[in-house]
């Protein structure tokens, strides 16, 4: 077959956009994204701070290690503009 018999080539489905979360999130832990964007937190302050970290909302940044501290990752801050909090 030639160049110009081939069937055309099949476009390639569009990627699918990867979600940021698999569940919903709490108030408790929405209200600790709230907190987070205007300051760092200790991580002894909210208990939700294991869960949003294991989201990949929130990293840890300084402190000892007794007492880390947690701040908004680029995921955690596109949550709060889509929820219009930035």
């Amino acid at each position: 077959m030639n160049e110009l018999n081939r069937p055309p080539d099949r476009a390639a489905a569009p990627a699918k956009q990867p979600h940021i979360l698999r569940r919903l999130l709490s108030h408790h832990e929405l209200a600790t994204l709230l907190l987070l964007l205007h300051s760092p937190i200790d991580f002894k302050a909210k208990p939700e701070i294991p869960m949003l970290q294991e989201a990949g909302l929130v990293e840890m940044v300084s402190g000892t290690h007794d007492s880390p501290r947690f701040q908004l990752t680029s995921e955690g801050n596109a949550v709060l503009r889509g929820l219009g909090a930035v």
